[in-house]
């Protein structure tokens, strides 16, 4: 299975055009070409001198970030921080593995897209209307339901 985190970068075109964008390029180069650049395991050199430890240190990355992954699915129905662990899992893969990379790069990005989204002054002012919307039905629906039934403290509750 190639996974792509064991090419090298000597001699490559990408590195060529690395070294060309931080020469003297805008910084929007140098990050366009940051992005092409391939992907190279982040393992300890000993590690990479041998093929069959090498596999077995990417298996135990695969492992590690499935772990994580996992607990932060679960986060996301029990108390914890899902996502963060998702995304944790995600950047652990992303040190071995090159399609791990890439999603974690995409992911990053749309991210940030969903930032600069939310800091528009349009959007801002509609989420605070539907916040302010679903706060004031929210307050009425818990309004009736005093006033039907009263608060019983379940401390209060006379034995049945």
């Amino acid at each position: 299975m190639n996974t792509g985190s064991d090419r090298g970068t000597h001699g490559s075109a990408a590195e060529d055009a690395t070294t060309e964008a931080a020469a003297g390029s805008t910084a929007e180069a140098a990050a366009e070409a940051a992005e092409e650049t391939p992907h190279v395991s982040k393992a300890p050199a000993f590690i990479k001198r041998s093929r069959s430890l090498h596999l077995s240190w990417q298996v135990g990355v695969f492992i590690v970030g499935l772990a994580v992954i996992g607990a932060g699915v679960a986060m996301l129905v029990l108390p914890g921080p899902g996502w963060v662990a998702i995304f944790a899992g995600l950047a652990i893969w992303a040190t071995e593995f090159a399609w791990a990379h890439l999603v974690l790069r995409w992911t990053k990005r749309k991210v940030t897209e969903a930032a600069q989204k939310a800091l528009d002054p349009k959007v801002r002012r509609r989420n605070i209307i539907l916040t302010s919307v679903g706060l004031v039905i929210a307050g009425a629906l818990i309004g009736f339901y005093l006033w039907k039934y009263g608060l019983v403290l379940p401390w209060s509750l006379k034995d049945q």
